[in-house]
């Protein structure tokens, strides 16, 4: 592999293991995050994207819909 390529799975890899910690999702000092594969380091961001709301940490507006005829 060319040490550009190689150079850029490498800042992608770190930037999802900043955001794995980042979100908790993994703590800092898991040793298992670092030897993580690229593919399965964007598996669990995946994974924890699609389990997260948007507004999870501030609370989310609730829809609640009545069909009372008041």
């Amino acid at each position: 592999m060319g040490k550009f390529f190689q150079e850029g799975i490498e800042k992608k890899r770190k930037n999802l293991i900043d955001k794995l910690i980042f979100f908790n999702v993994y703590p800092k000092d898991d040793n298992q995050l670092y030897e993580l594969s690229l593919s399965k380091l964007e598996y669990e961001y995946r994974k924890f994207q699609l389990k997260s709301h948007p507004h999870e940490e501030y609370g989310s507006i609730k829809w609640t819909h009545t069909n009372s005829k008041d």
